[in-house]
This record gives C-alpha cells, structure tokens and sequence, in this order.
C-alpha cells in the first residue's frame, strides 16, 4: 500500500499512518540524536500532525523546547507531544498499578491512551499486597470500559482483576522486583500463564503497547455500536 512520506535522509517518515489506522504518529526516542528528534517532530509539524514521542530523555526533551515547537514534557512517563491530542471521545480506560514504582510505565501507558482519544482514570498503588486496596475502588475499575494493569514482582494485579470485571484487562509485566524477578521476566510469565479470563498481555516496560492497544479496543467497540 502505497503512501505519503517525508524522507529527511536519516528517517523516512510515514504522514499517511492517521490515515489507516486512525491514530497519530509515534516517534521512539531512544537512538535517535536531540537534532534528529527535532526535525523529524518539526518534520510532523509542518505536516500539521500530532505526533507522540515515547522513551524521551530529559536531554532530547529540552532540545525539542529550546527549538520552539511547542510540545509538552511528563518526566515521569518519559512521554512528549507534540500538537493536539484526539479528542476524549472513544470511551473510559483505567490504568492501575501494583505499586509506585510501576508510575513510570502507568504513565507511559496512561498518557498513550489519553493522547490517541480515550478518557483516562489512574488508580495506582492498589497491588495484591494490600488486596483491601484495589477492592475500595472496585466501583471505579468496573465502570471502565478497558483496564491497565501495571505490575512488577509477581504479577498478580492483572490476573487478580480480570476474575473481578467484564471489561477486557491488558496486562503490564514491569521490570520492578528483586532478583528472580529477572527484570521483568517472572511477572511476564506469571500474566501469561493465568488462569483468570479476558486478559491479554503486552511485553515488559511497553505501557505505550497497552495505551494503543486499549485505544484500538475501544475504537472497535465504538465503531460497532448501534447510532441513535
């Protein structure tokens, strides 16, 4: 399928992406120089799209505003964009976390969600350790139409809370644990293997792969219900 593009020499930039598949561009900022950060994101710009900039450092961040393009920073979810988000218009998208530890990947996860057109709820720190925790909002979590659930150790969040809603649950193992953790790797395999129904799994760290996911999700369900 053919499409627009923007060949700057060290990227080729795909402009037609809104296109077919309904949602803004996404950069990945790790490998990337500050310089070629900002003009692929001026790139985007002259093209009047929004873009979205994940894994971006504090450095590459502060090029981007010191070249005046008017993008907005979170630190925490290392996340950038740039121009407009869609409007909040797909449906209702929570985002829990095991722990604050996991804030980095919730974030990452919960600002994607947000920027490509979801209403976005965060409920964190309500991990299994303190199961009494999740269950005080468990009003909130239900009313969502998609969960996030964001957990390092063990892994339990995810598998915990799809027993407990009708809504489909993406799962996040996150790299947050002592040594058999193995980065990741145990909480990986443990949301895998549950037993628990309607929950699905992204890769370790990608709160970006759980924020687009949940979007494609409820574009989907959006687009089937019946209009008035």
């Amino acid at each position: 399928m053919s499409g627009e593009t923007a060949d700057l020499g060290f990227a080729r930039l795909d402009l037609s992406r809104p296109r077919r598949t309904g949602a803004a561009e996404t950069v990945y900022c790790p490998g990337k120089t500050c310089a070629q950060l900002v003009a692929i994101l001026r790139a985007f710009a002259k093209a009047g799209q929004s873009v979205l900039a994940t894994r971006c450092a504090p450095e590459q961040a502060e090029a981007v505003a010191e070249a005046g393009l008017g993008a907005a920073y979170d630190a925490t979810g290392r996340v950038l964009t740039l121009g407009p988000p869609a409007p909040p218009t797909l449906g209702t998208a929570i985002v829990l976390t095991g722990g604050t530890a996991d804030l980095p990947v919730a974030e990452e996860a919960a600002q994607t969600a947000a920027f490509l057109g979801a209403a976005v709820t965060r409920c964190y720190d309500v991990g299994v350790a303190g199961l009494h925790r999740l269950l005080g909002r468990l009003d909130d979590v239900r009313a969502a139409d998609v969960v996030i659930a964001v957990a390092g150790m063990e892994g339990a969040l995810g598998s915990v809370v799809a027993g407990l809603v009708e809504a489909p649950v993406i799962a996040v193992p996150t790299s947050v644990g002592y040594g058999a953790s193995f980065q990741g790797l145990a909480p990986l395999l443990s949301m895998l293997n549950a037993c628990a129904e309607g929950l699905a799994v992204v890769n370790i760290d990608n709160g970006f792969g759980a924020g687009v996911m949940a979007c494609r999700i409820l574009r989907l369900a959006q687009r089937k219900r019946p209009h008035a």
